[in-house]
C-alpha cells in the first residue's frame, strides 16, 4: 500500500520522542515517556527500559578514540595548557587586504550571456567613477574651474551676443580646449586655429561651440543638457537649411561647414559615442572629396589650402583611422591624408602623420589577410608587414620647435607607437595575450601610462589604452612589482579610465563597456578553448563589440 502523502493525513502530527524507551523506539513509535512503565509497554505488557547509556572515558582511550567532545571543541591543547588568543597569533597567517576603489567593480548579468556582442554602456556607466577620482587636484591646477553662473559674451564674438549663454564659450576657451591636446606648453588647435577663424563666422558655428560646451559641462552640471540639445537642434537646423539653399559644391568651398560638422562630431562623441557620429564623419567625407575635386579644377579656389579646412580634414581623417582599427571596417579616409614622411608630432593627434600612415596601411591588410589565396600572396604579405613592423621599430616621432620639454606630448606618442606594434602582430600575424611579444607590449604600454597618471591628468592615450587593454591575458594580471607588492594590469586600466572621465572629452563610458565586455568574454573562455572559425584573436574579441568608437 503506498504511503499517503502529508497533505491526506489527519490528526496530529506524531514525532519521536529523544527520552523515550527503547522499546517504542524499536518500534519507531511515540512514547509518552511516563514513569516508571510508559502507557504502551503497559498495555502490550513489554519491559520498559530506558535508553540511557553509561560511557566510560577509561574504556574510550583503551580504544584510542575521542571521548565525546573531548579533541573537538575543547579549549585545552594536547599538553593541557589553555589556547588564549595571544598564543593563537603565533600560527595565524594574516592576509593583506587589497584597497577597494569604486571604479574596481566589473559585474556581469545575464545580458552579458544572452548577448554577447552587444555593449551595455549604462551599466558600465554606473560604475564609473571620474569626479570623485584623486587626482582631480592636478587636473584643477590644468584644467581651471568656470564658475557656471552668466557671464556676458565674449567681446571679440559679437555675433554670440544675440545666442546668449556666452559663459559656455569661456567653458569650451577653459575647460574643452585643453582637454584635446596632450601638450602642456604649446595651445589646442581647437583654440589656436579655430577661435581665430570664429571672428567672422556666423552664429551657426557658435551655437555649434556653445553646444558642445554645455555637453560637456552637463557631466558635473545636469541642467545644462537640455541646453546643449537644443543648441545641437538649431546647429543641425541651420546647417540642413544651407546645404538645401547653397547646394554641397558650393559649401564644400566654406571651412566654416567644416567646423560646424566638426564640433557636431564632437557633441555626438562626448554624449553617447553611437552611430550618431559617424554620420557627421561620412557627411564630412563627402564634402572634402567635392573641395578636392574643386580644387583641381582651375581656376583654384582660394580656400583650397585654408589652415581651417586643413585642420579640419586631419580631425576627421584621423577620427576615422582611430576608430576603424577596433572595428575593422573598411577606412573612408585613405593614407593620401597623410605625409608618410612626417614625424612632428601633431598636437591635435597626439602623434606624427607617418603613424597614422602606418595605421591606416595595417588596417587595410587586416581586412585583405583572409582573402589571401596561393603562397605567393601569403608570402608577399608577409613581407609586408616584416617591412612596416621594421620601420614602426625604428620610427622616432619628433617634437616640433618649443616643444622640446613637452614630456606628456613625447609620452603619448610613444604608447601610441607601441600600441601600433601591439595592434600589427594582433591583427596581421593573428598573435593573442598569450604570445611573450604582445604581453611585453602591453607591460611598456602599461607601465607608461601608469607613470603619466601619476604625473598629471591624461590626454589623447584613449587609442593605446584600449589596445593594451583588450589584449591582457586574464590569466597573468599582475605585470610588476611595486613595493613588494604586485601591480594589476586591469586595476591600472581602470584607474586610467577613471581619470580619462575628466581629463579628455572623448565618451570613456563607452570605451569602458566595450573593454569590461572582452574582459568578460576572455574570462568565459578560460575553461575552454573557443572555435573561432578561422578569425585572430583581434577578429574574435574585440571586433564584434567595437563598431562606431571614437578612439582619437
Amino acid at each position: 500500500m503506498p504511503r499517503r502523502k502529508a497533505a491526506d493525513r489527519t490528526g496530529p502530527v506524531k514525532t519521536r520522542s529523544r527520552s523515550g524507551c527503547r522499546e517504542c523506539r524499536a518500534s519507531r513509535v511515540r512514547c509518552d515517556t511516563k514513569k516508571p512503565v510508559c502507557t504502551r509497554c503497559w498495555q502490550k505488557g513489554l519491559p520498559c527500559s530506558t535508553n540511557l547509556e553509561l560511557k566510560w572515558e577509561s574504556e574510550f582511550a583503551s580504544r584510542g578514540v575521542a571521548f565525546g567532545r573531548a579533541g573537538v571543541w575543547s579549549k585545552t591543547r594536547p599538553d593541557g595548557t589553555q589556547f588564549s588568543p595571544e598564543s593563537s597569533d603565533e600560527i595565524r597567517q594574516w592576509c593583506l587586504v587589497p584597497q577597494i576603489q569604486p571604479w574596481g567593480f566589473v559585474n556581469s548579468g545575464v545580458g552579458t550571456f544572452d548577448n554577447p556582442n552587444e555593449v551595455d554602456v549604462v551599466s558600465n556607466e554606473q560604475h564609473e567613477v571620474s569626479l570623485a577620482y584623486r587626482t582631480a587636484s592636478r587636473n584643477a591646477r590644468i584644467f581651471p574651474a568656470l564658475d557656471p553662473g552668466p557671464s556676458p559674451a565674449i567681446s571679440l564674438f559679437p555675433q554670440a551676443i544675440q545666442i546668449g549663454h556666452g559663459e559656455l564659450l569661456d567653458y569650451y576657451l577653459q575647460q574643452v580646449c585643453p582637454r584635446t591636446s596632450a601638450s602642456t606648453t604649446m595651445s589646442s588647435p581647437f583654440a589656436s586655429v579655430i577661435l581665430p577663424f570664429s571672428v567672422s563666422a556666423s552664429p551657426t558655428l557658435f551655437k555649434a561651440i556653445q553646444a558642445l560646451g554645455a555637453c560637456h559641462l552637463s557631466r558635473a552640471n545636469p541642467t545644462y543638457a537640455p541646453l546643449g540639445l537644443r543648441l545641437k537642434s538649431e546647429t543641425l537646423r541651420d546647417l540642413r537649411r544651407r546645404l538645401s539653399n547653397e547646394g554641397s559644391l558650393t559649401c564644400s568651398a566654406d571651412p566654416e561647414v567644416l567646423v560646424i560638422m566638426m564640433m557636431l562630431c564632437l557633441y555626438e562623441i562626448a554624449d553617447k559615442c553611437d552611430q550618431q557620429w559617424t554620420i557627421h564623419l561620412k557627411g564630412a567625407k563627402d564634402l572634402i572629396r567635392l573641395r578636392r575635386q574643386r580644387a583641381l579644377t582651375p581656376p583654384q579656389t582660394p580656400d583650397a589650402s585654408h589652415p581651417v579646412s586643413a585642420f579640419a580634414e586631419h580631425f576627421f581623417a584621423f577620427q576615422d583611422v582611430m576608430g576603424r582599427t577596433a572595428c575593422a571596417k573598411e577606412v573612408l579616409f585613405g593614407s593620401d591624408y597623410w605625409r608618410a614622411d612626417d614625424r612632428n608630432i601633431d598636437l591635435w593627434m597626439g602623434c606624427s602623420p607617418e603613424l597614422v600612415s602606418i595605421l591606416t596601411i595595417i588596417t587595410d591588410m587586416s581586412r585583405d589577410r583572409r582573402q589571401l589565396d596561393s603562397d605567393i600572396d601569403r608570402d608577399s604579405f608577409n613581407q609586408r608587414a616584416a617591412s612596416i613592423e621594421h620601420q614602426l621599430e625604428n620610427l622616432i616621432q619628433e617634437v616640433g620647435d618649443g616643444d622640446e620639454d613637452d614630456d606628456a606630448l613625447a609620452s603619448a606618442a610613444e604608447a601610441k607607437r607601441l600600441a601600433a606594434l601591439l595592434y600589427l602582430h594582433c591583427g596581421l600575424y593573428g598573435a593573442s595575450p598569450r604570445t611573450p611579444l604582445v604581453a611585453e607590449y602591453v607591460n611598456r604600454i602599461l607601465q607608461l601610462l601608469s607613470e603619466q597618471l601619476e604625473s598629471g591628468p591624461l590626454v589623447s592615450v584613449t587609442w593605446p589604452l584600449f589596445v593594451a587593454a583588450v589584449e591582457l591575458d586574464p590569466s597573468h594580471d599582475e605585470l610588476w612589482f611595486a613595493s613588494d607588492n604586485p601591480v594589476s594590469g586591469r586595476s591600472i586600466i581602470l584607474r586610467a579610465l577613471a581619470a580619462m572621465g575628466e581629463s579628455t572629452i572623448s565618451n570613456i563610458a563607452r570605451t569602458r563597456a566595450v573593454i569590461t565586455q572582452v574582459w568578460q568574454a576572455r574570462d568565459q573562455d578560460l575553461l575552454k578553448a573557443p572555435q573561432m572559425k578561422g578569425l585572430n584573436d583581434w577578429e574574435w574579441y574585440v571586433v564584434p563589440v567595437s563598431d562606431a568608437m571614437s578612439l582619437a
